[in-house]
């Protein structure tokens, strides 16, 4: 079976559980953890594989890498991922469960990307712009890129906004060269 319907699946069952007992937020925090472990920690899904390594140590990992408290249900749930064999897949699971959390929720990712830091206040003006735009919410990352000398970039759902210097100066180089 494929991975991607395997992981659908039961993250379509966690959400279903997780909103049934009103404790799909806590979840999407334990997932977002889970799959930040995942990702700087390579180390873990080694591990996670590994068939000698008991389903009660595996256990405790996944819970460590689900943050400092951990949820009843996801106790639950690894547990069950546990007994089921499909440890592999929990990762695709945590993420799949992270996009239907949004898509439920209405969440859209943005991200803005300045040559320098920019203050709270230009930061929350971006972000209203977008939520208005997406008629929902929206979970804002920033970052500093210099090489982009000025202006910015705005990215959201499909969309991406360049009005950055770099991106200005290569457009008139083009036009020079023509």
């Amino acid at each position: 079976m494929d991975l991607g319907v395997i992981s659908v699946r039961y993250a379509r069952a966690l959400l279903k559980c997780a909103v049934m007992e009103k404790r799909e937020d806590e979840l999407y925090h334990e997932m977002q953890y889970l799959m930040v472990s995942y990702v700087e920690v390579p180390e873990l899904r080694i591990t996670i594989d590994n068939p000698i390594l008991s389903k009660s140590k595996k256990q405790i990992l996944l819970e460590t890498a689900c943050g400092d408290v951990v949820n009843p249900l996801t106790r639950r749930f690894i547990a069950l991922v546990l007994r089921e064999d499909r440890e592999n897949v929990l990762q695709f699971i945590a993420a799949s469960y992270i996009t239907l959390y949004r898509k439920d929720k209405n969440i859209t990712l943005g991200k803005l990307v300045t040559a320098t830091a920019v203050d709270s206040v230009t930061e929350q003006k971006m972000k209203q712009m977008v939520e208005s735009k997406t008629h929902g919410t929206v979970e804002f990352n920033t970052e500093v890129e210099p090489d982009i000398i000025g202006g910015f970039i705005l990215e959201y759902d499909t969309y991406r906004l360049d009005a950055s210097v770099k991106t200005k100066l290569r457009r008139i180089l083009t036009e020079f060269k023509k």
